[in-house]
This record gives C-alpha cells, sequence and structure tokens, in this order.
C-alpha cells in the first residue's frame, strides 16, 4: 500500500499534469531553453560560430560561456525558482471572468471603513510576481462563489502597503501574494504568516487552503442566517394575512 498509493495519486494526476504543460507557455519556455544548447552543440548549425577556444572547435564551449551559464545557474539557484529553465517567457496574464475590487492606496481604507459588516479578503499582489500569476486563475474562481451575499466579498490590490499592512513588495521577498481577511475593517489573519525574524511561512495557494483557512464555508452559512430573517419580514415590519376579497388586513 505504500508504493501503491503514491502511484494511483500520480496516474489520478496525469490528466491535470497533461493540461497544465499543453499551455502554451510551457512548450515555449522549454523551446527557449534548448534552442541555445541546440545551436551551440549540434552540428551543422554550430559550424559557423565564432570560437575563442584555443583548438578552434565551435562546438564546444568557451571559457566565457561557460562563466555566463554558471551565473544564471547561481541566480535561479539564489531565488529558488520553481523553473528548471534558464530562460523562460512571463506566464500569460489570467483575463478570464471575476467578481473581484481593485483597491488604490486611498480607496483601500475607505471601503473597509464604508459598511464594517461587510468581511473582506484582499490579496496583496504584483503582477511580475509568477507566484501572483499563478494564483490569479484561482483567486477569480473563488471570486465568483465568494459574494457579499455568501458572507465574504474579494479583492485586490496592486500596491503592496509596505508601511500600513507590512507587506514586502522585495523581488526576493515570499510575501507576494499575500492574503489578508478584514472583519469590521480590521485585520484578523493573514496568509502566509510572519514569523518573528520578519520571514514569511511557506504555505500553499490553493483553492482548498483558502476555504478551510479563511473559514469560507462557515461565513456563508452564517450570512444565510442572517439573511433568514430579512426575507421573512415584510415591508413595513408589520405581518399581514390575505383576506378573502382579495384585500390585506393588520392582524389584530
Amino acid at each position: 500500500m505504500a508504493v501503491l498509493a503514491p502511484a494511483l495519486a500520480l496516474l489520478s494526476a496525469v490528466p491535470a499534469l497533461c493540461r497544465w504543460l499543453a499551455r502554451p507557455y510551457y512548450p515555449l519556455s522549454a523551446l527557449l531553453a534548448a534552442a541555445f544548447l541546440l545551436v551551440r552543440k549540434v552540428p551543422p548549425l554550430c559550424r559557423g560560430l565564432p570560437s575563442q577556444r584555443e583548438d578552434g572547435n565551435p562546438c564546444d564551449f568557451d571559457w566565457r560561456e561557460v562563466e555566463i551559464l554558471m551565473f544564471l545557474s547561481a541566480i535561479v539557484m539564489m531565488k529558488n525558482r520553481r523553473s528548471m529553465f534558464l530562460m523562460t517567457c512571463k506566464p500569460p496574464l489570467y483575463m478570464g471572468p471575476e467578481y473581484i475590487k481593485y483597491f488604490s492606496d486611498k480607496t483601500i481604507d475607505e471601503e473597509l471603513d464604508r459598511d464594517k459588516r461587510v468581511t473582506w479578503i484582499v490579496e496583496f499582489f504584483a503582477n511580475w510576481s509568477n507566484e501572483c500569476q499563478s494564483f490569479a486563475p484561482i483567486f477569480a474562481d473563488l471570486s465568483l462563489k465568494c459574494t457579499t451575499a455568501r458572507g465574504c466579498t474579494l479583492g485586490r490590490w496592486m500596491s503592496a502597503g509596505t508601511r500600513t499592512y507590512k507587506v514586502s513588495t522585495s523581488p526576493l521577498t515570499k510575501q507576494l501574494p499575500t492574503l489578508i481577511l478584514f472583519q469590521g475593517g480590521t485585520e484578523t489573519m493573514r496568509r502566509p504568516q510572519i514569523d518573528k525574524k520578519g520571514r514569511a511561512v511557506s504555505w500553499t495557494f490553493s483553492e482548498e487552503n483558502v476555504i478551510r483557512e479563511f473559514n469560507l464555508n462557515e461565513l456563508y452559512q452564517k450570512a444565510k442566517k442572517q439573511a433568514k430573517p430579512r426575507e421573512e419580514e415584510p415591508p413595513g415590519g408589520q405581518a399581514t394575512t390575505g383576506h378573502p376579497d382579495g384585500e390585506a388586513k393588520k392582524d389584530k
């Protein structure tokens, strides 16, 4: 069973993995990564290239190219990117349907204070972050499910608040994206969490984790219970009963 369970899990993930790899971004990244090696190492493509090697062989790397490849490898390892390629293009921006309120530096505080009965989940993001772009479809799908009537509203703020909300925007940061839950106009929780040394605690931005950690199902049930009394109460706050003649009369 210890071997069978992971094998079955891998087989069940094959269709999703195939759809993931079928996106134009990933084949293009693989092509760009392999293009330099193909041109530099495969004859007859490499025969016409200049070379600074002492033996004059244009199909082998010279010392300058080796230094460049080592430097690029060190940069990729230092930034701890998930990509396995040295040359990549940016992931495509999400352009699908969404129900998200976009904030600016001036509007976020005004919106949070406007109606403190509204529960907000705000994503602090940056367009240059690959992690934010990967999370964008998940957040958009959640926005279609999580509306004010269902207990919460989703928002996004591109200019992450370094001073007000202490979200780092450094290129080496692990705090993007950051999800913050606002209840009553104040922050009640955030993911990823920040430890005592100011470093982000690793957290997986999946739909299941967001629903579980932010208690979206409980928020929906709470909003559903609050909406029932409003629906049962007729306009004017007084109960009426139907009259045989089609008129309405007040209960005595």
